[in-house]
């Protein structure tokens, strides 16, 4: 699949986002499962608790790989993410089986560079605390 996104239709500044990307417990088991991940931290209280976190947190491979279907979704390839690199801010803390959160991902092209590539910056968020930081994708557009 080819990037759907024009180079010379995109400029230095360009929002994309938001999107808000629902997490439960029952995403955590279900990613569990899909990783290979089975951390207790991500799916008992209990223990996450013990372990001094604030309650059950998200995989932080999860919430990068939502920040990343923002750009993805945006470019219409995922092949034409060339580079993708953040940090893990503050874990995404998930209170109860019922509710979950929400991580709150918005991205800005910061650059356009040669060869029709764009860096772009990601913002990451929940419940108004960022998650991610130095999040950039840098994508090849048509």
């Amino acid at each position: 699949m080819a990037a759907n996104l024009r180079y010379d239709d995109v400029a230095v500044g360009t929002e994309i986002g938001p999107e808000r990307y629902p997490i439960q417990r029952l995403t955590l088991v279900k990613y569990c499962g899909a990783s290979g991940d089975f951390n207790v931290i991500h799916w008992n209280e209990r223990i996450a608790r013990a372990a001094g976190l604030p309650n059950v947190i998200s995989h932080g491979m999860l919430t990068m790989a939502e920040a990343a279907r923002l750009v993805t979704d945006w470019v219409g390839d995922p092949g034409a993410v060339l580079e993708y690199g953040v940090r893990f801010a503050k874990p995404v803390v998930v209170p109860d089986d019922d509710t979950g959160v929400e991580v709150l991902v918005t991205g800005r092209v910061a650059e356009k560079l040669p060869d029709n590539q764009v860096a772009v910056d990601l913002t990451a968020t929940c419940e108004d605390v960022e998650v991610l930081a130095k999040a950039r994708a840098v994508v090849r557009l048509t």
